[in-house]
C-alpha cells in the first residue's frame, strides 16, 4: 500500500490542454474516485499515474517518491482495463499469472498466489477455462485476479464496469468495494457514472475541464456541494436549477413564482439560482401548483416532471401516487435542503448549515 501525491500536474496534446495544474493527495489505503464528464482528463490523469503518457508539468509521488521519469513496471502498480485485455490463448490462470511468469516468479509462488487470488475473487473452478467461455463479469474478475497476484502498491481502474450491463454492474460495484474492504489497498477509480462515484469511494475527486472541480466524501459533495457544475453532477436524479433573486427572506423565480429560504438564508438581495433535489420536494396543500407533464412510477417511488410556474421542475415523492398527465398537484421544497448559487459565478452562497 502506498499514498499517491499529484503535484501541480499538468498535460497538453498539441494546442489540447488536458490537465490544468492539478493537485491533490491519495491515502494510504483510500478508496478514490475520479469523476466527470467525458473529456474532462479523469483517465489521462489514471494514464499519468500509471506512466501510460509521459507528464507534461509537476510531480507525480507513489509512496512518497518521485516517479515522473520511472517506467510503468517500475511504480509497482497493477491496471485494470475497461476491455478486460486478456490473452484469448492463456487459460485464466495463465493470464493471472503472466505479470509474474515474465518476472520469472518461482512456480509454487506463482501457484499460490493464483490460488489466493482466485479463491477471493470465486474463479477457483474457472482457472482452465478460455476468456471466450467466460461472461463479462467474470473476464472482468479475472482481469482484477492478474492485478492482485502483483501484490501492487497502488490499483489502478479505468471504467472497469463501462462494457457490463446495469444488473451486473451493480454487482461488481459490490465485489470491488468488497474486494478493496478485503485487502485494504491503495485504490484509483476513474467512471463517468456519478452513481459509482458515491457508492464506491470514500473520496471522490469531480472534475471538469481538466481542473478539480470539488475533493470530498461522497455525503459532503452530495450535501454541500462546492458550485452548480458539482451540484448538479452529483446526486440522481439531478438537482433542480431555478433562477432568481434573493429578496426579504424569499427567493422569487425569474417566473415571479416564490420560494421559501430557511432561517439561515442570506437577508440581503442578491442575484441568485436556487437548488433542490427532487427528493427534496413534497406533497402539501399549503405548497405551490404543479403541473404534470410526465409520471414515472418506480414502484416505491414515483418521479414526477412538470412545470412551477414557468420552470421545469423533477420532484422524486417516496410513495405512490395516483396521478396523471396535466394534473396539478401542490408541492412545497423542504427548505433545509435548499442549496443557493451566485448566478455568476455558480458558486455555492453559505447559508450557515
Amino acid at each position: 500500500m502506498a499514498s499517491v501525491q499529484i503535484d501541480r500536474v499538468g498535460k497538453s496534446f498539441g494546442q489540447h490542454r488536458i490537465l490544468q495544474d492539478v493537485s491533490f493527495e491519495i491515502p494510504d489505503g483510500a478508496f478514490v474516485v475520479l469523476v466527470g464528464p467525458s473529456g474532462c482528463g479523469k483517465s489521462t490523469l489514471l494514464r499519468l499515474i500509471a506512466g501510460l503518457e509521459e507528464i507534461g508539468s509537476g510531480h507525480i509521488g507513489i509512496g512518497g517518491k518521485v516517479v515522473n521519469e520511472l517506467p510503468p513496471m517500475e511504480r509497482n502498480i497493477a491496471m485494470v482495463f475497461q476491455n478486460y485485455a486478456l490473452y484469448p490463448h492463456m487459460t485464466v490462470a495463465k493470464n493471472m499469472a503472466f505479470s509474474l511468469s515474465l518476472q520469472k516468479a518461482p512456480a509454487a509462488e506463482i501457484e499460490r498466489k493464483v490460488k489466493h487470488a482466485a479463491a477471493i475473487l470465486g474463479l477457483e473452478n474457472m482457472l482452465d477455462r478460455l476468456p471466450r467461455q467466460l461472461s463479462g463479469g467474470q473476464r472482468q474478475r479475472v482481469a482484477m485476479g492478474r492485478a492482485i497476484v502483483r501484490d501492487p502498491q497502488v490499483f489502478l481502474f479505468d471504467e472497469p464496469l463501462s462494457n457490463l450491463d446495469a444488473k451486473l454492474r451493480v454487482q461488481m460495484r459490490t465485489e470491488i468495494k468488497a474486494l478493496h474492504q478485503r485487502l485494504n489497498s491503495t485504490m484509483v477509480y476513474v467512471t463517468h457514472d456519478q452513481v459509482e462515484a458515491m457508492t464506491m469511494a470514500d473520496l471522490i475527486v469531480v472534475m471538469q475541464g481538466g481542473r478539480i472541480e470539488q475533493i470530498g466524501a461522497p455525503l459532503e459533495l452530495y450535501d454541500k456541494p462546492a458550485n452548480t457544475f458539482v451540484a448538479g453532477f452529483i446526486g440522481s436524479p439531478a438537482m433542480n436549477f431555478l433562477s432568481g433573486q434573493i429578496q426579504d427572506g424569499s427567493f422569487v423565480t425569474s417566473a415571479g413564482v416564490v420560494l421559501p429560504l430557511s432561517a439561515n438564508a442570506p437577508r440581503y438581495a442578491a442575484e441568485a439560482i436556487y437548488g433542490v433535489r427532487p427528493e427534496h420536494m413534497e406533497c402539501g396543500t399549503d405548497g405551490l401548483p404543479f403541473l404534470i407533464d410526465v409520471v414515472e412510477p418506480l414502484g416505491s417511488e414515483t418521479q414526477l416532471h412538470g412545470r412551477l410556474g414557468g420552470d421545469h421542475l423533477s420532484i422524486l415523492l417516496r410513495q405512490r401516487l395516483t396521478v396523471e398527465a396535466g394534473q396539478t398537484i401542490h408541492v412545497r421544497p423542504i427548505v433545509e435542503q435548499v442549496h443557493l448559487f451566485d448566478r455568476a459565478t455558480g458558486g455555492r452562497i453559505s447559508q450557515g448549515n
